[in-house]
């Protein structure tokens, strides 16, 4: 089957689904309030269940971007209350340093503090997401031009990025603008064009890790942390490229961004079974490897996305794209018994641990934090007029 005949034949998710998907995320958002609005959500669910764990995962911001998605659609004052108690604790958390050895700030931060200080003028938000980008700054190596993943800073050992980074780098482009210092900016702006020029293959899979030099800031190797292997391409790392290639066209629009985003998604699509939902290494195409459902709901964001930014024909074909992606994730994926699941999108996969990579392997064919927040945000941004968060 043709890529156009594999798209073709999922259906495009319906005014009448759209408005149904949004109500019943919604509607489990809040039933989740009394479980998580003085807790943080675990990052991958156990038996389809989150538990209530500490404010300490690098994944702790989705669960109340998830609340900041609800708040926008119904405007209940429940739902800013419980988001703005979650502001405090990561005031509290960015201010103490605690879990902050690493770069995901912006996972942490642009949904959480971000979006309150843009949606209700929170100013302890917008301390806390300053605050995080003054950390995110911390971890830049000039030596190389990047913003180390994980690990002391320095340690030629960890000498290394991400691709999952480019979603961290939005919230120094907001730091930029809020203080009017272009460090953050630059640095931003410098970390897109490194992973642009080394995480991308000449097959336009991606590497999840790529080592520098540190001595000569030289590119290493490229190798894999949490994918199947070094040379195949993790499905939620692809779709962070995707969606990260979008991010860093609006804020530096160089045509190598939106080139290198019509090439990810290429590849992307031609790795995808009948249902335009990955396994969770593109590696597979078939067989019975777990999914992510996340890699599918992150896409739909990064298409609608750069569909805002170019217009024309070719954002129409990207934006009836997202719809049949996410009509796929409404029909077969998404949560709709409350005692199933306390998640929004089952099937997702956080680490599969294999003899390639060097992951613990934990949230295989579970909820997934992101997950459930970017499939919000995906119908979110389908219903029209939204302001992003990042």
């Amino acid at each position: 089957m043709t890529t156009e005949a594999l798209i073709d034949a999922i259906a495009p998710l319906s005014a009448a689904e759209h408005d149904a998907a949004l109500t019943q995320a919604c509607a489990q958002v809040r039933r989740n309030l009394p479980s998580f609005t003085y807790a943080a959500q675990n990052h991958s669910s156990v038996d389809n269940m989150y538990p209530a764990v500490p404010n300490d995962q690098w994944t702790a911001g989705f669960w109340p971007g998830q609340i900041w998605l609800a708040f926008e659609h119904t405007q209940d004052p429940v739902f800013r209350h419980a988001a703005q108690i979650q502001v405090q604790s990561f005031l509290h958390r960015i201010e103490n340093r605690i879990a902050t050895d690493h770069h995901d700030m912006g996972f942490l931060y642009s949904p959480t503090c971000v979006a309150a200080w843009k949606l209700v003028g929170d100013e302890d938000g917008r301390r806390a997401a300053i605050l995080a980008a003054d950390q995110l700054k911390e971890r830049y190596h000039a030596v190389g031009g990047f913003i180390q993943a994980w690990g002391s800073k320095g340690n030629p050992d960890e000498y290394r990025y991400i691709i999952d980074c480019l979603l961290n780098l939005p919230l120094l482009y907001w730091a930029s603008r809020e203080t009017g210092d272009e460090s953050y900016r630059e640095i931003a702006l410098t970390h897109a064009r490194t992973t642009l020029a080394h995480s991308i293959r000449p097959d336009n899979s991606t590497y999840h890790t790529f080592y520098m030099n540190p001595e000569s800031g030289a590119p290493m190797r490229g190798v894999t942390k949490q994918g199947h292997s070094d040379d195949s391409s993790w499905a939620r790392g692809q779709a962070w490229g995707i969606y990260g290639m979008a991010l860093s066209y609006r804020y530096e629009a160089l045509p190598e961004y939106l080139e290198t985003f019509a090439k990810l998604l290429d590849y992307y699509l031609s790795r995808l079974p009948g249902d335009l939902v990955p396994y969770w290494d593109m590696i597979f195409t078939d067989g019975d490897e777990p999914r992510d459902s996340s890699s599918a709901a992150i896409t739909a964001c990064g298409l609608l996305e750069m569909a805002d930014l170019i217009g024309g024909d070719q954002a129409a074909r990207w934006r009836d794209l997202a719809r049949r992606m996410t009509g796929s994730l409404v029909r077969s994926y998404a949560v709709t018994d409350p005692a199933v699941s306390n998640g929004q999108l089952l099937h997702g996969t956080y680490s599969k641990k294999t003899p390639f990579n060097t992951c613990r392997g934990e949230g295989v064919d579970e909820c997934v934090s992101w997950g459930d927040y970017y499939y919000i945000e995906a119908l979110t941004r389908l219903k029209g007029g939204w302001s992003t968060y990042w």
